[in-house]
């Protein structure tokens, strides 16, 4: 079974298709941004993107993603390391207290930008509401993914 991860073809055993997604991430590609939180989807923890697009990793098995592209916080980064901008203005606006859900928000946010580059403080919220982080209170998030906004447009 292939798919695609962080822009890398990899190869995985067909046993593995009925493997959670999130495991499979975790334990067998040592991607381990994608957190579990409460395992059945409602948190957002185990977000990451197929083919664009925020999904739950711990709703999805490796069976479901078969073929497809997937991008972890991993594969954000810079091929040299460097942050990606949006990685960066999590950093300089302060949204990140334990980190738990940081991953998840990151790229939920970055799924949101690339198709609004110009989003409302209200909108960001909205797009942000699928995963929960009970340090932050939300402001320093938005502000980060504010800050970031000008980069996608």
């Amino acid at each position: 079974m292939q798919l695609t991860v962080n822009g890398q073809l990899r190869e995985l055993p067909d046993a593995e298709a009925p493997r959670r997604l999130l495991d499979v991430l975790r334990e067998t590609l040592d991607l381990t941004g994608a957190k579990d939180g409460c395992g059945i989807g409602v948190c957002g923890a185990c977000t990451v993107l197929l083919d664009g697009a925020p999904v739950k990793a711990c709703r999805l098995s490796l069976g479901d993603v078969a073929g497809r592209a997937l991008l972890t916080i991993e594969g954000l980064e810079g091929p040299d390391g460097t942050l990606h901008p949006l990685q960066q203005a999590f950093l300089d606006a302060g949204a990140i207290q334990c980190g738990f859900c940081t991953p998840a928000m990151v790229l939920t946010a970055h799924a949101f930008l690339r198709g609004h580059p110009r989003p409302s403080r209200p909108e960001i919220r909205r797009a942000l509401a699928p995963v929960l982080c009970r340090c932050t209170g939300y402001q320093q998030i938005v502000d980060a993914v504010e800050r970031a906004a000008p980069f996608y447009a």
